[in-house]
Order: structure tokens, then C-alpha cells, then sequence
């Protein structure tokens, strides 16, 4: 168990410096302290199969803390209310990481990677706490086209995502301003994502599916 969890901790800071494509399975057994440069391999298989494991120890956590959230939720919530249970379990987890931390960083990576992109997000999908929250925000969104829907949940997903990775960054390095907590990040995302869908259609023909 201590085995996986320093691959996983190594690959995760690879992955959120370097990016995927320049990171091999042997470097990560390496920066694991592993003498064996086939440990990755052992332990998890391929490169597809580790990034899949390292999004999976940060994604259910962040799972569990949206389906607390989402209980939480009274009757007839307003949309505002279920955006923060898309919103708040994200900063939550990543301040619970302390700093420096890698996930944010390392979720953007893989986010800009077209086939682990498609794997990752087929997982987070599938997990109960955030399908509740999707389905609580469909209901607020049932009159926009289902084409705007879509591309403004893309969005949402990009604001999210750039986001808490600068402010990640930002923490490690030691440039963020005083002030500047995951708190006020979760305030400032769940105005400007709570903004973005509920702003008006100004252009007809982006109603088209």
C-alpha cells in the first residue's frame, strides 16, 4: 500500500510539472524512490491505467464531499444552490491538501489529453454524488436548448478547472495575495459559474444543438 500511494503522489507532481507526454512510467518509479523501474507497471499497468488512478483517489474523495453537499440541499432549491454543490466540494478537497499540492494542476493536464480527457471524464460521470447535483441543475436549466446546455456545462468545467489550478499554483509558489483563501476562490466561482448559466441567449443561432 505505501508502494502505491508514493507512485501515486509522484506521478500526480509529474504530471501537474512536466505534463502527461513527457512523463514516463519509469521516471515516475524513479521519483517514487523505487528500485525497480518496473514498479508502475506492477502495481497499476500502463500509463493509462496509473493517470486513471491518480484521478480516482482525488475524484471520489471530491464525490463523497458533493453527495454531503447535495443532501443538504431543502426542496425547491434555487440554481444558485446547486451550483455550489458543483463548486464547493472542489476547493474544499484541494484546501484540505495544504500546499503545494498538485491535483488542480494535474487535472488540467489530463483534462487537455484527448484520450485520458474521454476516460476521466466518463468516470466522474458515473459517480452518484455528481449525477445528483447534474440532474438538480438540468431541472434549473430544463429551458435552455440542449446544445447551449451542453456547451455551457464545457465551460463551467474549463472555469472550474484553470481556476483552481492558478490558485493552486499560485499557493505554491507564493505569489497569491493575502487574502486570497479557497474560500474567496469557491465565492468567486460559484458567482461567475452560477453567472454563466443563467446569462441569456443574445444570439439565436447558438440555440442549435
Amino acid at each position: 500500500m505505501a508502494t502505491r500511494e508514493a507512485i501515486l503522489t509522484a506521478a500526480e507532481q509529474l504530471y501537474a510539472e512536466e505534463g502527461l507526454a513527457a512523463v514516463s512510467n519509469r521516471s515516475v518509479s524513479q521519483a517514487a524512490g523505487q528500485g525497480n523501474i518496473a514498479a508502475v507497471n506492477y502495481h497499476f499497468g500502463t500509463r493509462l491505467d496509473l493517470v486513471r488512478a491518480v484521478m480516482a483517489r482525488h475524484g471520489e474523495a471530491v464525490d463523497l464531499l458533493r453527495a454531503r453537499h447535495a443532501s443538504e440541499v431543502a426542496e425547491g432549491a434555487d440554481l444558485r444552490a446547486w451550483v455550489r454543490c458543483l463548486v464547493r466540494p472542489v476547493t474544499e478537497h484541494l484546501a484540505g491538501l495544504g500546499s503545494p499540492s498538485w491535483q488542480a494542476r494535474c487535472m488540467v493536464q489530463v483534462l487537455t489529453d484527448p484520450v485520458t480527457r474521454n476516460l476521466v471524464t466518463e468516470d466522474a460521470l458515473a459517480r452518484p454524488g455528481l449525477a445528483v447535483v447534474i440532474r438538480g441543475l438540468e431541472r434549473h436549466l430544463a429551458g435552455l436548448p440542449a446544445g447551449v446546455r451542453r456547451r455551457r456545462g464545457a465551460m463551467a468545467r474549463h472555469l472550474i478547472t484553470h481556476t483552481c489550478a492558478e490558485q493552486e499554483r499560485d499557493l505554491a509558489d507564493e505569489t497569491a495575495v493575502p487574502s486570497q483563501t479557497w474560500s474567496d476562490t469557491a465565492n468567486e466561482l460559484e458567482d461567475a459559474v452560477y453567472g454563466l448559466f443563467a446569462a441569456p441567449i443574445t444570439h439565436p443561432h447558438t440555440q442549435e444543438a
